[in-house]
């Protein structure tokens, strides 16, 4: 049964993101957005070139300002080209007939849907880097507060010698940081070549700058159609940031056993009720986050493949990459968001963990340099910012 009332993706499969920032930053109107701040910024830097008029670079920016776009209808038109691009100009076109020959002068379709996933993924970049560093004040708090709270360390899922719950939130708290720093350096560029890369029609080689400028993302050397660093090395990033949060998840889940039970979730009305066990209050939150961490990796592995694109423009490769860089943003960005809840939210019971460290009889040893090292990763997130 089809519901023709519900095209649209709501996340009923993938609750980790629905209903997030990220999710509506990354929707399909999302998207059209970015393809039309694309076109319109494209008008605006030929004209400062003398390539368009200036008052058809302000027309076409109003037409792509307050156009409505059936987005349902322009995806199933898209079948038709391969991509949205043309659908979408030919509204457009259709919209205001007059601006023909200087809306998408010399620009092909891959530097409008680019430049667009560029603009979507800034755009989602911000929350993320927000989220991650809300989850890491929480870990400094943690590891700062429990310095010298006394756990078992586990190696191989035994007890190993004494660490402190201290230092194992200043591992949690680098991690992140070194993910959150990964993803915050991942070059956005924008994308102008035309045709085949050559710029011809467009206008001089220092139009793609002013173009980037224009739109708030990176410059780019030469036109990139073929060269997809720039795609494969976000996806890493966002496969980085989603394996650091779920290895806080992972973490937690298995301490907050019944057996272990020396951290909790944060509670909230409903959470983690179960629809056969009304004793139990699953870990949901961590649940998702591990969700997302199994994910973005194989995502990312499908924008990795597409680095091999022939020529001058690929066959299918570059088609491949839309839907993976989406997912990995949105479930970065729904585990980003819950994992700063998580950590904000995390209760700590110390005398169970002593009590599970006690429990094995001939553990010995000391703290170690346990306390030094919490100071070194909060000084090294205070010096990261």
């Amino acid at each position: 049964m089809i519901f023709e009332g519900s095209p649209l993706d709501a996340g009923l499969l993938s609750p980790v993101r629905a209903g997030t920032t990220v999710a509506a930053l990354t929707c399909d109107e999302a998207f059209l957005r970015g393809m039309l701040d694309a076109e319109a910024a494209l008008a605006r830097a030929q004209a400062r070139f003398g390539i368009v008029p200036t008052s058809a670079a302000e027309a076409v920016t109003a037409l792509c300002e307050k156009i409505e776009i059936d987005v349902a209808e322009l995806a199933r038109r898209a079948r038709e080209a391969g991509n949205p691009v043309v659908p979408l100009l030919a509204e457009l076109r259709a919209a205001e007939g007059s601006l023909g020959g200087f809306l998408h002068h010399g620009a092909t379709s891959q530097d409008i849907v680019d430049t667009a996933l560029m603009l979507m993924a800034k755009r989602a970049r911000e929350v993320i880097l927000a989220d991650l560093g809300r989850t890491l004040y929480a870990l400094a708090r943690l590891a700062d507060g429990h310095r010298d709270t006394p756990m078992a360390g586990r190696t191989l899922g035994q007890h190993a010698v004494p660490i402190t719950f201290g230092l194992k939130a200043a591992g949690w708290l680098t991690l992140v940081a070194e993910a959150r720093a990964a993803l915050r350096e991942a070059r956005l560029p924008a994308q102008l070549g035309g045709a085949a890369g050559t710029l011809e029609g467009l206008g001089p080689a220092e139009l793609t700058d002013v173009f980037a400028d224009e739109l708030g993302l990176a410059r780019a050397t030469l036109p990139w159609h073929t060269r997809r660093t720039a795609v494969a090395g976000l996806g890493a990033a966002l496969a980085t940031t989603a394996g650091a949060l779920g290895k806080i998840a992972g973490d937690v889940v298995l301490l907050a056993q019944n057996e272990v039970g020396e951290v909790a979730e944060p509670a909230a009305p409903g959470r983690g009720g179960s629809s056969a066990m009304p004793h139990k209050r699953n870990p949901v939150l961590s649940v998702l986050i591990g969700s997302a961490a199994a994910q973005v990796p194989a995502l990312a592995q499908i924008l990795q493949s597409s680095m091999v694109a022939e020529h001058e423009r690929p066959t299918g490769a570059w088609h491949a990459e839309w839907m993976p860089l989406r997912e990995c943003l949105r479930l970065t960005g729904g585990a980003a968001e819950i994992a700063a809840e998580l950590c904000a939210g995390l209760r700590v019971f110390p005398e169970r963990m002593r009590a599970n460290l006690d429990a094995t009889g001939d553990l010995t040893g000391g703290l170690g340099a346990s306390g030094d090292l919490v100071t070194r990763a909060l000084e090294a997130y205070e010096e990261g910012g």
